[in-house]
């Protein structure tokens, strides 16, 4: 059974948003709402400061909160996606209420919304629009439980972090850190 997750290089993401207009034309997502975000991510270390660019959006959980608390069913999971059932919504946001990562919102059809990894491309040979143009490659979608796919390679290979670990929703949005260099002896 495929589960499905994304990454995202945080050393190649620039923030242009190439990806949150591809996601707002592919799904139609009215003005003023958003599927995907770009966030900024200042901090101080000894070092000075630094800032993270990143686009964000639904982390797909495994122990998704959104799921557990809809009274009507209408989040559900399916290979690892967390969807919405636009026909049993019912529009009472609980859900809204329990994404600790802001992923979904109300819309002017009064249900909620939110990334889907653009489900209606799995399965396809395309990848989730986001994915398509992103212009620095720095998104991967792929499935988890195939250890031959890009994304499970990565995962393997490089060091990554998941944001708001201590929620421990076990999400499937994953960020992954500058290689480490290796030291070199000096001659």
């Amino acid at each position: 059974m495929a589960r499905y997750g994304m990454s995202i290089d945080l050393t190649t993401c620039v923030g242009c948003g190439a990806c949150v207009l591809s996601c707002k034309m592919e799904n139609n997502v009215p003005d003023t709402y958003a599927r995907t975000w770009i966030e900024e991510n200042l901090t101080e270390n000894a070092g000075g400061l630094s800032l993270e660019l990143f686009s964000n959006r639904c982390h797909h959980c495994k122990s998704a909160p959104c799921v557990s608390v809809c009274p009507t069913q209408a989040s559900f999971i399916k290979d690892g996606i967390v969807m919405i059932d636009k026909d049993l919504c019912v529009g009472c946001r609980q859900c809204i209420s329990a994404c600790p990562y802001g992923a979904r919102y109300f819309g002017p059809d009064s249900r909620v919304d939110k990334c889907t990894f653009c489900e209606h491309r799995v399965g396809t040979d395309r990848d989730p629009a986001c994915v398509e143009v992103c212009p620095t490659s720095s998104l991967v979608f792929g499935d988890l439980a195939d250890r031959g796919s890009e994304l499970s390679k990565l995962l393997k290979t490089r060091k990554y972090k998941v944001l708001k670990k201590d929620k421990r929703t076990k999400p499937k949005f994953h960020f992954l850190e500058p290689v480490e260099k290796k030291a070199t002896k000096a001659s």
